[in-house]
């Protein structure tokens, strides 16, 4: 898994900066006041951030993850691959890609809550590093085939391989830098994939079926 750290509030000091010289991030700033007002009075989600930032040379393009407490579900939003600091990219309308990933895990079955938290932190990074190294965008209604046969668990016995996407409740908002649209992942099935790949469903009628959720333990619906 990619090295990830746990902390409990978003770094408040860069760093590259000598005295702990502390710096503006309007950007993360308003990722964190849009999950707060899903989630009210979560001042502290359970959060994982990169040992060393892509920015300062590190292996992570994501600078943290952080989980809210949904009841029966967490969930997750990243932070980088928008601009959280000043505005970096070139685009007038959107910061940085334009986008960052949320996740709706259940807790059913997860066991160990912070490793299976920290594992799909993981798969996060791994999907941003797309972005950063291949160019790769991400939108609603898309699917991610990975053609793993192991289940994304931290175990590996889940039957969800890869994703579909859709647009998260968060919605799009603004922020100093540009729109920022929350793009939600949801565990698929190798057999649901492979029916939208065939056309045989589609992404859009797929979600419904899932309703948003990413379940570890849940059979495939075909």
């Amino acid at each position: 898994m990619n090295p990830l750290d746990v902390f409990h509030e978003p770094p408040k000091q860069s760093a590259g900066l000598s005295g702990g010289e502390e710096i503006s991030a309007p950007g993360w700033d308003a990722i964190t006041e849009a999950f707060r007002k899903l989630y009210p009075g979560q001042e502290n989600p359970i959060h994982f951030g990169a040992l060393i930032p892509w920015r300062l040379g590190g292996p992570n393009p994501l600078q943290g993850v952080s989980a809210y407490d949904g009841g029966d579900f967490f969930h997750l939003v990243t932070y980088g691959l928008t601009d959280l600091y000043e505005k970096e990219g070139t685009d007038p309308e959107y910061s940085g890609y334009g986008y960052e990933f949320t996740l709706k895990l259940r807790k059913t079955g997860l066991g160990d809550v912070h490793a299976e938290l920290g594992g799909i932190a993981g798969i996060l990074q791994d999907l941003a590093k797309l972005t950063f190294e291949n160019g790769e965008q991400f939108y609603p209604n898309e699917y991610i085939y990975t053609g793993q046969k192991t289940g994304m668990d931290r175990a590996g016995t889940s039957r969800l391989t890869g994703f579909i996407t859709a647009r998260d409740e968060a919605g799009t908002i603004e922020t100093p830098n540009g729109k920022v649209d929350f793009v939600k992942l949801i565990g698929a099935t190798d057999a649901e994939l492979r029916a939208v790949m065939d056309g045989k469903l589609r992404v859009a009628e797929l979600a419904e079926r899932l309703g948003g959720w990413t379940d570890y333990t849940r059979d495939s619906t075909v």
